[in-house]
């Protein structure tokens, strides 16, 4: 099949490029400025702006599939310019149209855990309304909501770096938001079956690791892996929401009160439908594995009970 990677120069999209270039399919990058991405030989490139029709149109149309990971990070402020509603939503909602008078056949969206247009943060809402706006097209589609995504080029890790410090340092409740990340090495083949299998057309699927941990236990982790060592105190949270709003304004501080209302919300999933695509927790890295620091002792990370 001929496919259209729409963010296919980020940290997921290069990899599933390269994933679907194995499988035997024609692969098109789709990004804002795709020069320089190091992508396999073979895989092609387009330039275009989700959020302007006009630049994606004819790209879209020439394809059987398209795959949507154009995203903002929910874990800092977006750059000037853009919002999660501009990027989620209107870029949703112009490669949906572009894919339906395109006559593309299926549509494949990335979204996110607790995606809802009534949620808390300006990112789930959008991530929830876009949803609305790819089940009510006449696309066959398929809809990936994962937990934090971790592994090289990835932000999840370095994000507790940036909100902590080395040896002592604060977190907002105690840091006790938990995730439950997955290895992109784990997500990108189930994103690839979404492109390849029919069964999963009209179905959306929430997707996490084989373990939850601790905004405690990630910094810990993060730090441990480059050989230091971190003593957590907690922040209440309504301290932390008044110090995130203080500084969002400010254009060099990453943070800001959407992100403060972030890490009041866990990120975990009640069932993990992984099985969908054939595959069982236990068979997916952890994060203390991805970081070298897997041990014959008993894990700092706390399997799922929820």
């Amino acid at each position: 099949m001929n496919v259209l990677v729409a963010g296919g120069t980020g940290f997921i999209g290069t990899n599933l490029c390269a994933e679907l270039h194995d499988r035997g399919h024609e692969v098109t990058a789709l990004s804002r400025d795709p020069s320089g991405v190091d992508l396999p030989a073979g895989v092609e490139t387009a330039m275009g702006d989700v959020g302007a029709y006009d630049s994606i149109a004819g790209t879209v149309a020439d394809h059987d599939v398209v795959v949507n990971l154009v995203a903002l990070s929910p874990l800092f402020q977006p750059p000037s310019g853009l919002s999660h509603e501009s990027v989620h939503l209107r870029g949703t909602e112009n490669l949906v149209r572009a894919a339906e008078e395109g006559d593309v056949e299926r549509f494949v969206q990335m979204s996110a855990l607790g995606a809802d247009p009534n949620g808390d943060t300006a990112y789930i809402r959008a991530k929830g309304v876009a949803e609305r706006v790819l089940r009510d097209s006449d696309l066959g589609w398929v809809i990936l909501r994962p937990s934090v995504i971790f592994g090289d080029g990835g932000e999840f890790v370095s994000f507790t770096k940036k909100l902590t410090t080395p040896y002592v340092t604060g977190l907002p409740g105690g840091g006790r938001t938990r995730f439950q990340p997955i290895w992109v090495g784990d997500l990108v083949p189930m994103l690839a079956d979404a492109v390849d299998d029919d069964e999963h057309v009209g179905n959306t699927y929430e997707i996490g690791g084989p373990e939850v941990v601790t905004l405690t236990e990630v910094t810990k982790l993060a730090y441990e892996a480059d050989g230091k060592s971190v003593t957590v105190l907690p922040v209440p949270m309504g301290v932390a929401k008044i110090g995130l709003s203080a500084v969002g304004p400010v254009p060099f501080v990453p943070f800001g009160p959407d992100q403060a209302r972030s890490l009041q919300m866990d990120n975990t999933v009640v069932e993990n439908d992984v099985t969908a695509f054939g595959r069982d927790e236990s068979d997916l890295k952890t994060l203390p594995e991805y970081l070298g620091l897997e041990r014959e002792t008993e894990s700092v990370t706390t399997k799922r009970t929820a």
